[in-house]
């Protein structure tokens, strides 16, 4: 389990952190634990999403496990730094989705003394890294990659695998669309797929 940092209120330095994995690994149950957890320490939190999630609620963060936690939700990653004000500690959820931006936004916000806090898928359905997540983990402070249980195997599960043969790279979607998957069993159903 992550410990956070000590953040006093005084001459404070940012930080960034990044939560990655696949898709029904926990991530934004992660996301949602700290910022709770910073608002029980009476820390000022504004939380993001893209505005394109509409999957389980137009504003709100919510988990596929149906915890949830107040966000606004943003078109471009700059709308954080509008938004942002003078907040203690900035949530981000689904980084993914955001433009090209979010690794400067992050990095800002963290340079201002912000603790930044961004949960995202780090690989696509075919298995690439996903958007500007690499270049979030390589600046971060801290990275916490978290797993799923693969749905035919119940191995540990790093693998988001498509059960919908659609090709777009921005797909959302919950258990209907997607299951997590170990690298093999990944392997194997991505391997009769493209031999279809």
């Amino acid at each position: 389990m992550f410990v956070e940092p000590h953040m006093g209120k005084t001459g404070r330095a940012g930080w960034i952190e990044v939560i990655s994995g696949c898709m029904f690994s926990g991530k934004t149950e992660e996301l949602i634990r700290r910022l709770n957890r910073a608002i029980i320490a009476g820390q000022h939190v504004e939380i993001f999403k893209p505005a394109v999630d509409k999957r389980y609620h137009d504003a709100d963060v919510v988990s596929h496990n149906e915890r949830t936690i107040r966000s606004t939700p943003v078109d471009f990653a700059n709308d954080i730094i509008l938004l942002a004000g003078e907040c203690d500690v900035v949530g981000i959820d689904e980084a993914q989705f955001f433009d090209d931006e979010i690794v400067n936004v992050c990095n800002k916000l963290a340079n201002a003394g912000k603790r930044v806090i961004v949960a995202g898928l780090d690989m696509d359905y075919e298995g690439k890294p996903f958007g500007m997540m690499p270049q979030l983990m390589a600046v971060a402070e801290y990275v916490t990659k978290v797993h799923a249980i693969c749905a035919k195997t119940g191995e540990l599960a790093s693998f988001s695998y498509r059960l919908a043969e659609d090709e777009s790279t921005v797909m959302l979607g919950s258990k209907q669309q997607y299951e997590a998957r170990s690298r093999k069993s990944f392997m194997e159903d991505m391997r009769k797929r493209n031999n279809k």
